[in-house]
Parts: structure tokens; sequence; C-alpha cells
């Protein structure tokens, strides 16, 4: 593995005194330091000539693993832990920086300084950021599976995104068949892309891991029929899956009906009609990430979302889009669900079929 090339410090980093790990931990970091090189040099572009920050906490395994793979990647970055030093520090940190510096946050739950929205803030200052939430969501047993979903392969993520997007932004309509249950789609809105590649983007960088493409319906009350799902995100943030399959009945862009569906899931539903009078059906993403399948599934909904195939969100929550029916102040949830997908087609194309992506991927 390579690593970056130095980049300057603006203060000296506190020592990390953390023992030295053992033999599967270690094996996971180094894992971890040859994906995370990769990004760096391929996604970002950073070459060490702008200074790097790296902010983590250590409150679990996952966590100290991650951040243990930039400090190796990134030798002379500076490096706070988030628990041991007061926030006007932190903030103090970012403000040093000059645009086109990066910022990596890697975080057991989600940072908060008071007021402070960090990765927005951090784009308005031109800053790159790659950050890591929510990573003790994951069960110990899923680390090698996350630190698998860090692998960037550009040569199949990009033309893939970009295959996907050309279908849909062209497309008239489409249908989603999820095992004899069809929900038939209209124009969808203008594809947007989360595949590393910012070249043309205002803003470099995000929420890692990345791989995913996403819409929705132009017109919400045009989407109709019925689609099964595997699994859900719970209340909690985390991945639930049923012991068979729910089938969602979705009329004029609602969910009207839940088949064989469980206590949880009827009472998210019910939640979203509570507040929101009804159960929008909005985002239709379309994950690209092949470390995660119907099978292979880790905890933390976020990160899951990712995965090799298509989930919607239910709720009226979707800021990527404005829709006349849709006030922004009123829509509270976005819930995903994941679809059983066998083929999902775009006109006369199928764009997806046994587990995998059909468009854009170059000839083996």
């Amino acid at each position: 593995m390579s690593t970056v090339s130095p980049s300057p410090v603006t203060a000296p980093s506190p020592a990390f005194t953390e023992e030295a790990p053992d033999a599967a931990t270690e094996a996971l970091i180094a894992q971890a330091a040859g994906h995370v090189d990769t990004i760096l040099r391929q996604a970002f572009e950073h070459d060490g000539q702008r200074t790097a920050l790296i902010v983590a906490d250590h409150q679990c395994r996952l966590t100290r693993i991650v951040a243990a793979a930039y400090r190796r990647c990134l030798p002379t970055a500076r490096f706070i832990d988030f628990d041991d030093v007061a926030p006007e520090i932190i903030l103090a940190a970012f403000a040093a920086l000059e645009p086109s510096d990066l910022v990596v946050l890697v975080q057991s739950t989600s940072f908060r300084l008071e007021a402070f929205r960090i990765r927005v803030e951090l784009f308005k200052r031109g800053l790159k950021v790659i950050e890591h939430p929510h990573l003790a969501r994951m069960l110990e047993t899923e680390a090698g599976l996350y630190i698998d979903s860090l692998a960037y392969d550009r040569d199949y993520v990009r033309p893939t995104g970009l295959g996907l997007k050309a279908h849909i932004d062209k497309a008239a309509g489409g249908m989603i068949d999820s095992g004899g249950a069809i929900l038939v789609l209209p124009k969808l809105e203008p594809a947007k892309l989360n595949v590393g590649d910012y070249r043309e983007m205002k803003n470099v960088g995000g929420q890692f891991p990345i791989g995913e493409v996403f819409t929705e319906a132009l017109d919400l009350e045009a989407l109709e029929g019925k689609v099964r799902i595997s699994s859900f995100g719970s209340a909690d943030f985390c991945v639930r899956k049923p012991s068979q399959p729910i089938t969602l009945v979705v009329e004029k862009g609602q969910v009207t009906a839940a088949l064989d569906s469980t206590p949880e899931f009827d009472q998210i539903l019910e939640d979203i009609r509570t507040e929101e009078g009804t159960v929008w059906v909005r985002e239709l993403g379309f994950g690209l990430n092949r470390a995660f399948t119907q099978e292979k599934t880790v905890t933390d909904i976020g990160t899951y979302e990712r995965m090799c195939g298509i989930h919607l969100s239910l709720g009226a929550k979707h800021m990527s889009y404005d829709k006349p029916q849709i006030r922004r102040n009123e829509a509270k949830y976005h819930v995903d669900v994941f679809v059983l997908t066998e083929t999902f087609t775009l006109d006369d194309a199928v764009v997806y079929r046994d587990g995998a992506w059909q468009v854009g991927v170059p000839a083996q």
C-alpha cells in the first residue's frame, strides 16, 4: 500500500496512546488503509500538498479501526480526539484550514458542535470532507463487511452510475418486478450521483461508504402498483428484516396497505400517517455498493442503503427535489425500505437483473 504524500501540519497532534491492536484488528486496519489510500488518491485527488485534519472519537472498535487507517495514510495530518478536547479547539482547527484542504470525520454516533452544522459549514468554506458517521450502530461482527464497503472501484462505480443516470434521465417510465409484484414507474426526476466523482460538483465529499444513484417520480401521484420489501429502517435507524417479505400496495404515489406486515412496520406507517396525513413514496434509490446484498447486511440504515439493489423512501421528506404537494417544513419522515428486486426495467431496457446492474459496466 502506498501512502499519500505528507501534508502540512498546522499544529502538533496529540499523542495516540491506544495499545497495539491484536492480529485480527491489525488485519482490518491494514485492509481499511488500502481502501482509504485509493479513496484519497482517486476520488479526492489529495496529493499531500494540502493540509489534512482528522477528527475522530474512540467510543467503539470500528471507529478506532477506521481512524487508524486514515492516520496511516495521512501520517502528518493533524489528529484530534473528539472526546478529549473542548469544542472550541475543534472549531479553531476548522477555522485554520484553507479551501481545498481535507477534513476526515470518523464518528461512533454523529458529532455535534452546538449550532455548528459540521459538514454543511465545512462545505461552505470550500473544504473537502470525508464523513464516516454512526459506526457504533454496526455490530462487531459487521466490521469486516463495513471495511469491504470502503473499497473504491472507480472503473465499476463511475460508468455504472453514469450509465444508470443516462437511462433514468431519458426514459419515459419503467417497472420494478419484485417477484410478481409490479411497481409501475412514471417519468423520473433527473438522477443525482454519489459515485466519488466530484470534478463537476460544488462540494467535494460526503458520507461514506459511497455508491448510489437516486431520483424520484416526476409526478408523485403517477406511481402505482405493488412492491415486495425484504427489510426496512426502524425508528432507531437500524435495519429490520421481517421473517417474510412485506408487500406494499401503492396507489397514486401513496402506500395504502402493507400485506404480511409486522407490528413494528405497522407502527412506522401509523406514525407517518399521524404526522403527515399520508405515506408518500418518494426516493427511488439505486445502490451500487457490491459489499452489501440482500444477504450481506449491516445494522446501520444509512450505511446499508448503498446496498447493490433498490430502496425506496416512505414519508414526505426528501430534500433533493421539490414537490407541489409537500411543504418542506411539514415533511418529517424518510424511512428506507429495501426491494426484493428481480428485474428493473426502464423503457425497454433491463438495467438490473440477478442482483447486478446491467449498465455501464466495462467488458471483462
